[in-house]
């Protein structure tokens, strides 16, 4: 059964899906089996996860932006402060490693419930 592109299935809201992990259909089950990979179905609807597939999208989304945020901050770091060479080593790779650490989770479970939105992928 197909549904209109611009019709969306019902569910729980993007922000409750993305930020708690949680299946984007009843919003109780857990939508990650370990860090980030995705479990294969929701414990609680039986929501099947198997038709989505968010490939490197969330890390697109999060590199892209993290990247001028980062270049911004170095430079204006570098124009204001002038530190040693070293400082930028140490704290801009950990500045990242910690964005990335944080927002990876939640931006993937955000497209997987929009996944479920909008794609017409078979569900149970």
């Amino acid at each position: 059964m197909s549904n209109p592109p611009d019709s969306a299935r019902p569910g729980v809201p993007l922000w409750v899906a993305a930020l708690g992990a949680r299946c984007p259909r009843c919003g109780k089950g857990k939508l990650f089996d370990g860090y980030l990979r995705i479990a294969p179905a929701c414990s609680k609807c039986g929501l099947q996860f198997a038709g989505n597939d968010t490939g490197d999208g969330p890390a697109f989304f999060i590199m892209l932006p993290l990247c001028i945020i980062t270049a911004v901050l170095a430079l204006l770091l570098e124009t204001k402060v002038e530190p040693p060479l070293w400082v930028h080593i140490l704290i801009w790779p950990a500045f990242i490693a910690l964005v990335v650490g944080f927002s990876l989770r939640p931006v993937k479970a955000l497209m997987v419930a929009l996944q479920y939105r909008y794609r017409d992928v078979e569900h149970r």
